[in-house]
């Protein structure tokens, strides 16, 4: 099929249409975090203090601690933790089902999980990390977040209803962050979480959801339809389904906490209701930690 330039260019301007508006709430958003370096643990030229050591051959007089070294009969080196840049890969599903908002004064769920995306992307950029979506190339600096915001944006929605991260883009030394509703499936995220434990990798989970998919509000005569529409069911009694539908859900979290513990990852969730912050400050709490 030959595409004419004015379709392109149609196509390109509907697909950076939400660019201005993610950056600008991204932006916002990670400006609430100062992103530091990650110690290593190891002598280097950072800025943290790790430990004195006896001075030896090889050290010069600067390196010298003059007045830790008063205090004894020898002289100390005043070493510090060295800071190299880390790399993290983020992924958000784009199944078609991330597309649903129950409310007109409520984000979709893939348009909250794009901010906080690209919220943490920025943060992380900003303290020195090389960060990409997952399969591609990660990059450090300013112009990245570009990058991953043009790229968050251009995505198109999967017809189907589920949604998996590449398992073969899996990389040894990187942490990686998934963002989901996590209601397909589950086979595809354990598998996922057994592989990235086999090669070291660490990370978190982030279950996005609608509130009337964490509350169920619905009552009466009502046709649930998957956003594929591959999957259906009439009811008459909505409100009859309502425990069961919270236990599933509970179960489903369950699951996804126990596998992603036995990995060493985080499991967390997060309602488009919410605040966005409240996820975000979550996400680089237990990335830090």
């Amino acid at each position: 099929m030959t595409v004419t330039p004015e379709q392109l260019r149609a196509s390109a301007q509907a697909a950076s249409a939400g660019l201005p508006a993610l950056m600008l709430s991204a932006e916002r958003l990670a400006a609430a975090l100062m992103a530091g370096a990650h110690g290593q643990r190891r002598p280097g030229r950072g800025e943290d203090f790790w430990q004195y050591r006896p001075a030896t051959a090889g050290d010069t007089m600067r390196s010298i601690d003059w007045r830790r070294s008063a205090r004894s009969d020898g002289e100390f080196v005043r070493d510090r933790e060295a800071e190299v840049p880390q790399s993290a890969a983020i992924w958000v599903s784009a199944a078609a089902g991330m597309d649903y908002s129950g409310g007109g004064n409520r984000p979709a769920k893939r348009q909250r999980a794009d901010l906080l995306a690209l919220a943490l992307a920025m943060a992380l950029l900003a303290g020195g990390e090389r960060v990409a979506l997952a399969g591609d190339p990660p990059r450090s600096g300013r112009m990245q977040a570009d990058r991953l915001a043009q790229s968050l944006v251009a995505r198109a929605a999967l017809e189907a209803d589920d949604d998996a991260p590449p398992a073969q883009a899996l990389r040894p030394g990187q942490r990686v962050i998934l963002f989901d509703d996590f209601l397909g499936d589950p086979q595809p995220a354990l598998d996922y979480l057994r592989r990235a434990a086999g090669l070291g990798i660490r990370g978190a989970l982030l279950q996005v959801l609608d509130p009337d998919e964490e509350g169920f509000p619905w009552s009466g005569a009502v046709l649930f339809r998957s956003a594929s529409g591959a999957v259906c069911h009439d009811t008459r009694d909505a409100g009859g389904l309502r425990a069961a539908y919270l236990a599933r859900l509970a179960e489903r979290r369950k699951l996804l906490a126990d596998a992603a513990l036995n990995a060493g990852w985080h499991f967390g969730t997060h309602d488009t209701a919410s605040a966005p912050s409240q996820a975000l400050l979550w996400l680089w709490t237990v990335l830090e930690g």
